[in-house]
């Protein structure tokens, strides 16, 4: 099976256990190795007291497209630390996009960068920073 090919399956084995992903509408997409899209379309219950979509959510999308990035060589890996940058505030009904590349691996560790944007008008919502983990197989 060539790198691709597993990028593809393990990420459909990670999706069919993903609970949380799926309760937030969260899909995702051209999985490869070291990198994944993963999309989510923001619902009225996603909003926060100023009526834009809560953060978490934001954040939640990324990590998603981060955790299915780092998870495509079979090797059970989670985030260790993230740091994220607000950029523009999302709506109710803007579907949203983030893209993770993985930057590096190294030992047990990662590093990757993901991109939140709403492709409806190219505007970039958040950038993430993400640092992952290698961990046993339980």
């Amino acid at each position: 099976m060539d790198a691709a090919e597993t990028a593809r399956r393990c990420a459909e084995r990670m999706y069919a256990d993903d609970v949380a992903s799926q309760s937030l509408g969260i899909s995702i997409s051209d999985v490869a190795p070291g990198t994944a899209i993963a999309s989510m379309k923001v619902r009225d219950d996603m909003l926060n007291g100023h009526g834009i979509c809560h953060g978490g959510y934001i954040f939640t999308l990324a990590d998603t497209a981060f955790a299915f990035a780092c998870n495509t060589y079979e090797i059970p890996t989670v985030a260790a630390a993230a740091d994220v940058v607000f950029v523009a505030p999302a709506h109710a009904g803007d579907r949203l996009v983030a893209e993770a590349a993985e930057r590096l691996r190294f030992g047990r560790s990662g590093v990757y960068d993901v991109t939140v944007r709403r492709p409806m008008d190219g505007q970039v919502i958040a950038e993430v920073r993400g640092r992952s983990r290698t961990i046993q197989r339980s």
